[in-house]
């Protein structure tokens, strides 16, 4: 058989419908319905995507260990901290720059950055 004469098959809406009752009725396993059916696992799940058949996809079952939940719940409450800091930091940056832009008139001073650069402050 030549590369070009390749059959492609089409299911019928009623073919595909049946595969994914057979499915639901826990008759089959996916992989057996494609060995059935000889068609690819892969579009069987298009198949459960495109008909809005969720509750036919695989479940995914998270299981952790508790220092695996400590370690997680230590890390998010570090993260709220940092994040509160990162957020005290700018205020403080933006006061000090306030202060400046203040100081820097009254001197006389045509504004902040000028006065930066005589103190020598770096920014």
């Amino acid at each position: 058989m030549l590369k070009n004469e390749q059959v492609i098959r089409r299911f019928s809406e009623s073919v595909k419908l049946k595969i994914l009752s057979e499915l639901s009725k826990g008759k089959f396993t996916k992989r057996e319905l494609s060995r059935i059916y000889n068609v690819g696992p892969s579009t069987i799940t298009d198949w459960i995507h495109k008909y809005k058949r969720q509750d036919l996809l695989n479940k995914r079952v998270k299981v952790e260990s508790m220092d695996e939940l400590e370690r997680i719940h230590a890390l998010q409450k570090e993260n709220e901290q940092l994040k509160a800091l990162l957020i005290k930091k700018d205020i403080d940056n933006l006061v000090i720059d306030s202060y400046l832009e203040v100081a820097a008139k009254q001197l006389g001073f045509k504004d902040a950055e000028d006065l930066k650069k005589k103190l020598d402050i770096k920014p």
